[in-house]
């Protein structure tokens, strides 16, 4: 049954122009919040306190995803080749390569409470069942977890760390797997969220303090809270189509971050809607948790 509140207020902090704006991420180390563009590749912050907003362009195709790394370095994906990145000096060295030979990308991952960064790869067609799920270990070995995926997503894990969420956007369903912390495998796969029957397509995930699942809806307008059982208990509609992925952020992760796209959209609707590829701020609707670190 989902909750009747008052909407919060859902403002763009950022008019950013995203093609495909994705991967906020929270670093506490510089109180800034990061993301990337994917098909426009570059990496973006964005400091709360000032309004500075920082671009830095991104060689390759793809920009598929990010992570923050123990050593202060930054996990960065593009095309199929993870790379630690320094953002001083705008390089990165080869970690891994996790395919080959498909026409597919690097897309959404997130670091577990081990320090193993999970990540998946999607079909660029977007209907070929060509991705999978991988597991990065901190010395770059590659694992693949799982298969016949069409568009990787929503990658999340709950705060114990024993339930990794994991979304098939093209698919239109959220799963979620039991993890075992110490052996890094992921068994007991079932189905989370649904929308099989309305084509509706789930993509980027946060967990907050409470174990509740956040996510954004692609071609929907709006974010989700799912209780840990799988419920809905809240929806906030957004001011765009496209919202894309979402984390908590500022000092006390009380701001609920939505990154968003343009791609995709007509004429008509990029008029309507002057803000689609910004980056938008929810303030009093949760807390998140910090996010884990590579490495």
């Amino acid at each position: 049954m989902t909750v009747a509140v008052r909407q919060p207020k859902v403002e763009c902090v950022v008019e950013s122009r995203d093609r495909l704006g994705e991967t906020p991420l929270w670093c506490d180390r510089t109180n800034r919040l990061w993301w990337i563009d994917i098909e426009q590749p570059r990496l973006q912050s964005y400091d709360p306190a000032t309004g500075d907003h920082r671009v830095t362009e991104l060689p390759g195709t793809f920009a598929g995803t990010q992570a923050l790394a123990k050593s202060g370095d930054r996990l960065l994906a593009k095309d199929l080749t993870l790379y630690l990145w320094d953002d001083a000096t705008g390089r990165g060295s080869t970690l891994a390569s996790v395919e080959a030979g498909l026409d597919n990308r690097l897309n959404d991952g997130r670091v577990d409470a081990r320090g193993r960064f999970w990540v998946g790869t999607m079909d660029n067609q977007l209907h070929r069942p060509n991705g999978s799920l991988y597991r990065i270990d901190p010395d770059g070995a590659v694992a693949r977890m799982a298969g016949d995926v069409i568009v990787a997503n929503g990658i999340a894990f709950s705060p114990d760390g024993r339930t990794l969420y994991f979304t098939d956007t093209r698919r239109y369903t959220s799963y979620a797997y039991d993890l075992d912390l110490d052996d890094g495998i992921v068994t007991n796969r079932r189905i989370f969220a649904d929308y099989t029957a309305t084509g509706d397509r789930p993509d980027g995930a946060c967990v907050d303090v409470d174990g509740c699942l956040w996510a954004a809806f692609f071609a929907g307008g709006r974010v989700v809270r799912y209780r840990p059982d799988g419920a809905i208990d809240r929806v906030i509609p957004m001011p765009v189509t496209n919202p894309t992925c979402l984390c908590f952020g500022g000092r006390d992760l009380k701001t609920l971050y939505v990154t968003s796209a343009w791609k995709f959209l007509d004429a008509a609707q990029l008029a309507s809607e002057p803000m689609a590829g910004g980056l938008f701020a929810i303030e009093g609707v949760g807390q998140g948790i910090p996010e884990h670190r590579f490495g």
